[in-house]
């Protein structure tokens, strides 16, 4: 615990690990298997709990419940797990819950994320890096979270669900099927809108790649081909643009078939 700055009121197990210059806000709670590493700032009323890892330079905001029992009728005390990386955000009254053994029995967040209010990560979800959550978007379990993706507020997601990377979801989308990568979707339930070519340009992506990526878009979604029809073409087109290859690797991983 050095140079950790432990408010009075707080309590820390004489087990946990803090890493340092970590603060710990008033009437917060951490557990006997907990780790924060370096400077990572823990508000008032923070409950961290059970086996939880989180990473340095983190800003975890009041009222947060991290590392809590899943909520899964199943789960019977197996020491499962919530991961988190480094330089992520997480704003008030988050829960983010341990991982199953029915699963890889780790619960992670990667690593620069934007978590907004009232956001619940259910056990064995998988977030990658650099996401955005808008306030209440709702994750049940098993999902995964690819890099880059925006959910808008709202939005709730479907048990084994996966959101593709580069993706953005709009206010109160309901997501049942996978969401590809690069993909906008809305609606009650998803369905696609093009692709998120604003914030593709923000991430640098050329306008040579914009185009194969709204044309393998077109041919997936608008050319009236069924879907192993379109995935046949699509290998025919990434030898010439390969921006379009992590589509048809998430096409060809994709187990509960894709938003249409």
């Amino acid at each position: 615990m050095t140079g950790a700055m432990i408010h009075k009121s707080a309590l820390v197990a004489p087990g946990a690990q803090l890493g340092s210059n970590v603060s710990v806000g008033a009437y917060s709670i951490i557990g006997e298997d907990v780790e924060i590493g370096d400077n990572t700032v823990i508000g008032p009323h923070v409950v961290i709990s059970g086996r939880t890892r989180i990473g340095r330079d983190n800003r975890i905001f009041q009222f947060n419940s991290l590392g809590e029992v899943p909520q899964d009728k199943k789960y019977d005390g197996q020491p499962t797990r919530l991961e988190i990386g480094d330089h992520n955000t997480i704003r008030e009254f988050c829960t983010f819950n341990l991982g199953t053994a029915q699963d890889v029995g780790i619960t992670r967040v990667g690593n620069d994320n934007w978590i907004m209010a009232y956001v619940h990560i259910a056990h064995d979800c998988q977030v990658g890096n650099h996401t955005v959550f808008a306030n209440n978007a709702q994750l049940a379990g098993h999902v995964h979270i690819d890099d880059w993706a925006i959910l808008g507020g709202y939005t709730g997601v479907h048990q084994f669900c996966r959101v593709g990377a580069h993706t953005m979801t709009a206010v109160g989308t309901v997501v049942l099927q996978d969401v590809p990568p690069f993909v906008m979707a809305a609606g009650n339930t998803a369905s696609p809108f093009g692709i998120n070519a604003e914030g593709l340009k923000r991430r640098g992506f050329s306008p040579e790649a914009l185009l194969a990526l709204k044309r393998a878009y077109r041919t997936l979604y608008k050319s009236g081909l069924m879907l192993d029809e379109a995935r046949a073409k699509l290998n025919e087109e990434v030898l010439v643009h390969p921006e379009i290859q992590p589509l048809l690797d998430f096409l060809a991983a994709s187990k509960r078939g894709i938003i249409r």
